[in-house]
């Protein structure tokens, strides 16, 4: 059994999602946001994604974490501002000792939903029934989870 946390980086919000993978099983652990004051400058938004983030994983202890990497933004202010986030959530991981693996957004959707286009309610909606969820989480923890839910499948393909 492999715990995984995932992380899909936002400058306003960053969601998490922690499952439990084995062979042929996910297990849901735990999900939530780790959301940002827009009135603080923004370095400070960022040390409180470092925060945020380094909770979920002293409190979940997860050993590997799968980060969302980025996608081509139209602007380049927010390709940066998101840039910045990630880098917050994945220093909170080595700090604490994790691997960390990086996945497209294109992967995470086709590991969920079959299609690399996918719109944030399909991956929604595939979390839930992959985990057996009895309620849907927010679309940033949703996609949180797909993220791990994406790396136990690419961990599973490693192993054959």
């Amino acid at each position: 059994m492999e715990r995984i946390i995932g992380i899909d980086p936002g400058s306003r919000i960053t969601g998490y999602g922690i499952i439990d993978a084995a062979p042929g099983s996910l297990k849901f652990v735990a999900c939530g946001v780790v959301k940002t004051n827009p009135r603080h400058p923004f370095s400070h938004r960022l040390n409180e994604i470092f925060e945020g983030i380094n909770e979920a994983i002293q409190t979940h202890g997860p050993v590997v974490a799968a980060v969302e990497d980025l996608f081509m933004a139209t602007n380049p202010r927010s390709a940066l501002k998101l840039g910045h986030a990630r880098g917050a959530a994945v220093v909170a991981a080595m700090q604490n000792g994790l691997l960390v693996c990086d996945y497209s957004p294109r992967l995470v959707k086709q590991a969920v939903a079959g299609y690399g286009q996918a719109e944030k309610s399909q991956v929604q909606h595939m979390v839930r029934v992959l985990l057996s969820l009895s309620g849907s989480p927010s679309t940033d923890a949703a996609d949180a989870l797909a993220v791990a839910i994406c790396h136990a499948n690419q961990y599973r393909l490693a192993l054959r």
